[in-house]
């Protein structure tokens, strides 16, 4: 659903086949695992033991002997088997899934609408032809008040056709549209004599009863861009090529910053040792630059102000150019680290469902749902905007990658031991129990402190 609220506007009017439709969500399904994997752990682990412990099976293993440590073991190793796919997945299977689908978006995207011209309104859609219609007949084939537009000449609107009605049809193979005109005039200017053409206008006029144009119709057809164009971005590449690319950034943005400082250098050395700057540089000292005449002074300050104009685009522009650099690097550096995270997340993702599950002893899709999507709203917002202030410098990146995951790793450490350790987490007995010997106390030291 949201990848359709995202690409909506995209897709429709186009007339995309269902095999471009189906490949394009077989792929963008592909680049969801990312998120969806964790959320399904953590989901099926809170469902399992929460219908375990809500039909008391687990309380039976516990009369047996069976601590819930021991329930979980299977499921944990399952767990990090399941982590070690999803890293196989991030790393080798991601990649290639991003790269057909952002090609293939790409080609969509840029796709031109299907075929359908609008009532007075000038249709641009057909290379080097422009056509206008009045209104339409209600069977939607039938066309009023026709205008044709000849540019494949390439001289501006030196053909024009104009009929009074007529029809559209698809020819047998769908590859061509075929107009067939009624009543109208083809209008041709004669410019053939360069020089008179603009003294005499001349042109011709032809008039027919019944005509037929045909456009083609393959500039409608997708075409597929090579993967090639794409295969230098970021979320493309797994962890060896995010490394070497990662070593050619860092040693080319190394460069680039000590190659500015010695030219910024170099060029104020140059200031200093030309004849035309250096006396300038010179009379730019406030005691100097008071003494000269008015119209030597105006010229002073002009080459000066012209000297500090350059030397600031070229520091403004070097400045971009690093930072462009640099944010480029962080995006590098983002992708290599979440590798990684995926396959951390389904295991603590797992520790947090699991005795989660236990301690609240309620199965199904009921409240394992809502507390399930609460977690995972929790850290998947985190996660975005801790990337987002590491991506623009506000954090580590290491840090603003594993932010989330070091935030939910003690919450389903605590939960772990809260369950294992038979702890009444959500027993709301025990909570007005314990709210109920707080409030006593309060009375006794009242009653103990006031007044007799």
């Amino acid at each position: 659903m949201q990848f359709l609220w995202v690409y909506v506007d995209d897709f429709v009017g186009k007339g995309l086949s269902f095999k471009i439709i189906g490949e394009l969500f077989f792929h963008a399904s592909l680049t969801f695992v990312p998120m969806a994997l964790p959320l399904a752990i953590l989901l099926a682990s809170i469902m399992c033991f929460g219908d375990l412990g809500e039909h008391y099976e687990l309380v039976a293993m516990k009369a047996s002997g069976i601590s819930i440590w021991q329930v979980m073991r299977p499921l944990v190793i399952l767990s990090v088997i399941l982590a070690g796919l999803a890293f196989v997945f991030s790393n080798s299977i991601n990649p290639i899934a991003t790269l057909k689908f952002k090609t293939l978006l790409f080609d969509v995207r840029k796709q031109k609408m299907a075929f359908d011209i609008k009532e007075g309104v000038f249709y641009r859609d057909i290379e080097n032809y422009v056509i206008y219609v009045d209104r339409k007949g209600e069977d939607g084939s039938t066309i009023y008040g026709v205008k044709i537009y000849d540019h494949t000449s390439r001289e501006g609107d030196n053909k024009i056709m104009v009929a009074d009605s007529g029809t559209m049809a698809l020819s047998p193979n769908q590859r061509t549209i075929i107009f067939t005109l009624y009543n109208g005039f083809n209008y041709t200017e004669d410019n053939s004599d360069k020089q008179t053409f603009k003294q005499r206008r001349p042109f011709d006029r032809m008039s027919f009863k019944e005509e037929q144009i045909k456009f083609s119709l393959e500039s409608f057809d997708l075409t597929r861009s090579s993967e090639e164009m794409f295969k230098s971005y970021q979320a493309m590449m797994n962890i060896h090529q995010l490394s070497t690319a990662l070593d050619s950034l860092e040693v080319r943005y190394d460069e680039r910053k000590e190659k500015f400082s010695e030219n910024f250098s170099q060029r104020l050395s140059n200031l200093q040792s030309r004849p035309e700057t250096s006396d300038t540089v010179l009379m730019l000292q406030w005691p100097l630059i008071e003494h000269l005449d008015p119209s030597r002074r105006a010229a002073v300050l002009e080459v000066a102000s012209g000297i500090s104009r350059n030397a600031k685009e070229n520091v403004s522009f070097n400045k971009q150019d690093l930072g462009a650099q640099d944010l480029n690097i962080k995006r590098h550096k983002r992708e290599w680290h979440k590798k990684f995270t995926l396959s951390f997340a389904c295991i603590i993702f797992f520790f947090i469902g699991a005795p989660l599950g236990a301690i609240i002893r309620k199965g199904g899709l009921g409240l394992p749902v809502v507390i399930s999507v609460l977690f995972f709203v929790i850290y998947y917002i985190i996660s975005t905007v801790s990337e987002r202030m590491a991506e623009y410098g506000d954090l580590n990146m290491f840090l603003g990658v594993w932010l989330s995951t070091l935030i939910i790793f003690p919450i389903g450490l605590f939960l772990t031991i809260k369950a294992t350790t038979d702890s009444a987490l959500m027993d709301k007995e025990s909570w007005a129990k314990a709210f109920h010997q707080i409030i006593p106390r309060k009375k006794k030291h009242h009653e103990d402190t006031s007044p007799l």
